[in-house]
């Protein structure tokens, strides 16, 4: 008897698909626009909360650190996530968690402290390698999809075409709602004459 010594299964690689390269310099302009919304946001609610009338261009002198930081901070984050990835050339939570670092270094240096700049990154990296590696979700890990329970919930919530429903469901429901509630349909056609 000729046994072999290795598992029964193999477990599962990585990543299945060739890896495809991010354009990073795309995807880093991207990221910083809508940092750059989001900073204007809150630069435009601080600047309506203010105390004194500082004018509606208020939103621009006074609160150009908030938005330069909304946007510098996910630009670093995309940046340098996305180059990591493309050098190694697999996509894992520690490139999300690289990315994580530099962009919480970014958002640490108003401070001027490197302690604090360090511990931002550090902050910020661990949070972002664990959602990466837990899949986007905090509460478990990566689970499989169960494809039965899809395709039930897939047939609970779709209508059938009305060419699909059973033959003489149109005379037993006319029948039931002349019972129940006392008077009757008339039968409607579901196409119109002449349109096919």
């Amino acid at each position: 008897m000729d046994h072999h010594s290795s598992p029964s299964h193999q477990a599962p690689l990585e990543s299945d698909k060739p890896y495809s390269p991010h354009d990073v310099l795309d995807e880093t302009a991207k990221t910083a626009v809508v940092g750059l919304g989001g900073g204007f946001f809150l630069a435009a609610i601080r600047n309506a909360m203010s105390k004194r009338n500082v004018g509606a261009l208020g939103v621009f002198t006074r609160g150009a650190p908030i938005i330069g930081i909304c946007a510098a901070g996910p630009a670093a984050y995309a940046f340098f996530s996305r180059t990591m990835m493309n050098l190694r050339e697999k996509e894992d939570a520690w490139s999300a968690a690289f990315g994580g670092f530099m962009c919480g270094g970014v958002l640490g240096l108003p401070s001027r402290r490197m302690p604090v700049v360090v511990g931002l990154g550090s902050a910020v990296g661990a949070i972002q390698g664990a959602l990466y590696f837990l899949g986007g979700r905090i509460d478990s890990f990566k689970k499989e999809s169960d494809e039965f329970e899809r395709k039930e919930r897939i047939r609970r919530t779709t209508r059938l075409p009305v060419e699909q429903t059973p033959p003489g469901y149109e005379e037993r429901r006319r029948e039931r709602i002349k019972e129940t509630y006392g008077f009757e349909i008339n039968p409607v056609k579901a196409t119109v004459e002449g349109s096919q």
